[in-house]
């Protein structure tokens, strides 16, 4: 008897953010990802809009990561009305407290300083955990209608996982983001050997990353360009992975002294916080990382690293003298203590701001790298003036030669596959790329689209 799964594209259509779709089979349904849209401006309007289902409808919420366009509209899910569970892996759920309070409170102050009510407070986000329990990799979780979930390593972002649903000899991927393997310290990302159908990610779907060998080399020359110029280097990072990246890259170039040891600074709570979490989760890292940890190198820590958690730590690092670094969040400058430092540092020509992570359309951080050279921060026309710097290789998401790799694994059995998650022009690349390559049937859906799978 043929069985029918209908997917709905939610969110995560048009756009690198708010990942969220909607699948519905014969007695239940259930969400993969529930995200936050960021860095557009009809981002608030989205965001705060009544989901196109009702949450209460809604049995399953499984999550790919902890990043908040794949967790950030959770909270507001509970607070609508979802009384089901929240599946993800272990480090995920960990890593998804932080963010999801941490994003609590960024919303409380804005809506303070708006006169406005928060979308979600940090109680809301506290209730997700009531309903949340977690799947280690490749356990399957049994579904109503003989539907089996497993988790396959997506090698992304500590705990990232893919969301393979399989029934009656068919399978359905979800991939969440896909990770730039081989990876620092993390495992490679999986195949999808026998899929029937994939809904996948498109960051970088047209352009592709610096080799390995490229960005280790570009970032060690940026850093010692910095310190013979007696330069502060600025990092905007995100608080998760990208962070935790650049510490095992400083820590690995320091140890091998193929970079002079200068004060690095890590500005940012959140990603102090997040830092905690991958030390205690090396069991999740790939075994030549764990073989280091097990001969005593601490991956995340060398000589005059300094972390400022508390406010004043931050605010006395303009007293430091040059050269150092200066590692915060946020990763696309919207948000988080570089804004403070972008204030005070972009101005003056002894200052290297270095973008590593990917820069949402609209974002000050694209501003800045599409090379404007007044922009508004802290209410205040700020000119700049420093030398700027990107490094794309640092990225987290696969490029798009990987993609196409790794849509390969699964060539044999693919049926249909489902490219969003990405601008459009990335994701309409992709499609075509695809297409001519690989001979498969891909599209890039929109909006509010719905498809029936037959599996």
């Amino acid at each position: 008897m043929s069985q029918n799964l209908k997917i709905t594209l939610c969110g995560g259509v048009g756009a690198t953010t708010g990942s969220n779709f909607l699948f519905e089979s014969e007695t239940f349904s259930f969400l993969v990802d529930c995200g936050l849209l960021q860095g557009v401006g009809n981002a608030d309007a989205f965001n705060s809009a009544d989901f196109p289902y009702d949450p209460a409808s809604i049995d399953y919420v499984f999550i790919t990561h902890a990043h908040i366009d794949h967790i950030g509209r959770i909270p507001k899910l509970v607070k609508d009305g979802f009384t089901g569970k929240i599946i993800s892996t272990p480090p995920t759920r960990e890593i998804a407290r932080l963010m999801l309070e941490d994003m609590a409170g960024l919303m409380d102050g804005e809506a303070r300083r708006k006169g406005t009510l928060p979308l979600y407070t940090r109680a809301d986000a506290a209730r997700a955990f009531d309903h949340w329990e977690t799947l280690e990799y490749h356990t399957p979780y049994s579904l109503p209608d003989g539907l089996s979930l497993t988790y396959k390593d997506a090698g992304h972002i500590l705990g990232s996982a893919m969301a393979e649903f399989s029934r009656s000899g068919k399978k359905l991927v979800c991939t969440g983001d896909l990770g730039n393997s081989p990876s620092l310290f993390l495992r490679d990302t999986e195949s999808i050997e026998g899929a029937t159908y994939l809904l996948m990610e498109s960051v970088y779907g047209d352009r592709n990353h610096e080799s390995k060998d490229e960005r280790r080399a570009k970032l060690m020359s940026i850093i010692k360009d910095s310190i013979a110029h007696k330069r502060t280097l600025i990092i905007p990072a995100f608080s998760l992975e990208r962070t935790q990246d650049i510490l095992f890259e400083l820590n690995d170039l320091i140890e091998h002294d193929l970079v002079p040891s200068v004060p690095v600074f890590i500005d940012s709570p959140l990603a102090i916080k997040v830092t905690g979490i991958y030390k205690q989760s090396s069991k999740y890292f790939k075994p030549e990382a764990q073989e280091l940890i097990k001969s005593g190198d601490d991956l995340f820590h060398f000589p005059k690293l300094r972390f400022t958690p508390r406010i004043q730590e931050s605010l006395s690092i303009k007293g430091e003298p040059d050269p150092k670094i200066i590692i915060a969040g946020s990763g696309m400058s919207n948000g988080g203590r570089v804004i403070d430092h972008e204030t005070f540092y972009l101005p003056r020509e002894s200052t290297t701001l270095l973008l590593v992570g990917y820069q949402s359309v609209g974002t000050l951080g694209r501003r800045i790298q599409d090379g404007e050279k007044k922009i508004n921060l802290n209410g205040e026309t700020v000119a700049v003036r420093a030398k700027i710097e990107t490094i794309f290789g640092y990225s987290s998401h696969k490029d798009s030669e990987h993609l196409l790799e790794f849509v390969s694994t699964g060539e044999k059995t693919l049926k249909k596959i489902f490219v969003a998650m990405g601008e459009p022009k990335s994701s309409l690349f992709l499609v075509q790329r695809i297409r001519d390559y690989l001979g498969l049937d891909a599209i890039a859906p929109g909006q509010g689209s719905s498809y029936d799978l037959d599996m």
